[in-house]
């Protein structure tokens, strides 16, 4: 239950870590620029900056929690998750034996007599 939680969690944050990265503008761009607009609509002259920058940050923590959180609660697990990690049936470790003499087909006349 916890594990399911936190990947959704996980999740999310990756989603709000894209679009913020995405929202940034490179070096000498401005977000408004992208959309038709002048370059001071959308959070003024230093608005990006800082509250981008910030989110940015704070949602990065927040991812590198949850990643360290899913790397210890997938470790406590108990499941096989490979089919290495399942167990081999059990075989015995001696090679199959020859058939012998007494096993080959005789003739109806010599075959040996079942012991009661």
């Amino acid at each position: 239950m916890l594990y399911t939680l936190v990947v959704i969690l996980h999740v999310f944050v990756c989603f709000l870590m894209i679009g913020a990265i995405l929202l940034q503008s490179g070096k000498g761009a401005e977000i408004g620029a992208s959309f038709g607009g002048s370059s001071q609509t959308v959070f003024g002259s230093r608005g990006p900056a800082n509250f981008l920058s910030k989110l940015t940050v704070g949602v990065a923590a927040v991812f590198m929690l949850t990643s360290f959180s899913l790397a210890i609660l997938a470790k406590q697990r108990n499941f096989a998750s490979t089919v290495i990690d399942l167990k081999p049936k059990e075989t015995s470790s001696a090679p199959a034996a020859p058939p012998t003499p007494a096993a080959e087909s005789h003739p109806a006349g010599d075959a040996p007599a079942a012991a009661h």
